[in-house]
């Protein structure tokens, strides 16, 4: 997890003759998680979403994306598994994390899923899970809920950049940055006219989707995902790597993005595997 902190009694300060061995000792059994800064009531709340299915890196990919969760103020994390069932090992460690987070559960039924050798799926990865986690924070804020807050798509094998998380904080509808990474190329970003206005997206694939954008790359305030109970990503219907654009043409138009990382100049989050290849677009 994230660096740790020792508990050391009074009675063991340096000093009261005990031994380097023995204070050792102390030191290991003493061991305990850092836990995330204090709740802050004038931070707006950062509501991360992230799916995940049961793999043999699972839990590697979920401890560092925890670890860098950490070191983020009013952070809630919303932990959505592709399974039947919770399951106890990722139950076991959202309970260790110390971390302010949800967890829930929806299968992606086989029938939208690979068959055999294809690799090719009905439905994108994650998707029903991302919008059982959309209508999770519907049922429970209403539209008139008063404490500010943003939404955001952290996928558990990715890296992210604390900065990220602070720029997107204050977020009015939907904020977009560059990613790495993405597609083959070392990033991928939304142009900028001289007026400050996105209009377009820099891009290997497809640049003509609607919002040419990676899942990773743009944040929602959470105000507008409770007023548009229509928008969710498409489950049917729409070619791969068209999910993005799915939901956010249900949220704003092309000129309300709100360019951040110093008017998309530069890399906030990595697009990353933990097998070590290049992710290809959903």
């Amino acid at each position: 997890m994230a660096p740790s902190r020792l508990r050391v009694s009074g009675r063991h300060r340096a000093g009261s003759g005990v031994s380097g061995r023995h204070r050792a000792l102390m030191a290991r059994k003493d061991y305990v998680y850092s836990r995330p800064p204090p709740w802050s009531k004038t931070l707006p709340t950062l509501h991360i979403i992230t799916p995940t299915y049961s793999r043999t890196v699972q839990k590697a990919d979920l401890t560092r994306l925890a670890n860098t969760l950490l070191h983020v103020p009013n952070l809630h994390w919303i932990v959505v598994e592709d399974s039947k069932n919770r399951t106890a090992l990722v139950s076991r460690f959202l309970q260790e994390t110390g971390l302010k987070y949800t967890h829930l559960n929806v299968e992606t039924p086989s029938n939208f899923k690979p068959k055999g050798e294809t690799k090719s799926r009905k439905i994108p990865r994650g998707t029903l899970q991302r919008n059982l986690a959309l209508q999770w924070l519907r049922e429970t804020y209403s539209v008139n809920f008063s404490q500010p807050g943003v939404v955001y798509f952290a996928d558990d094998d990715n890296t992210y950049s604390l900065q990220l998380f602070e720029e997107m904080r204050y977020t009015k509808k939907v904020s977009v940055w560059p990613v790495a990474f993405v597609a083959g190329i070392r990033y991928e970003t939304p142009k900028i006219n001289a007026l400050g206005k996105v209009y377009g997206f820099k891009t290997k694939f497809d640049p003509t989707r609607p919002f040419a954008i990676d899942m990773a790359g743009f944040a929602v305030n959470l105000s507008l995902i409770l007023s548009k109970p229509q928008a969710n990503f498409q489950l049917q219907g729409v070619k791969a790597g068209y999910q993005e654009s799915s939901l956010l043409k249900e949220l704003v138009t092309l000129s309300e993005l709100e360019p951040k990382a110093s008017n998309c100049t530069k890399v906030r989050k990595d697009d990353f595997l933990t097998r070590g290849k290049d992710k290809k677009q959903s």
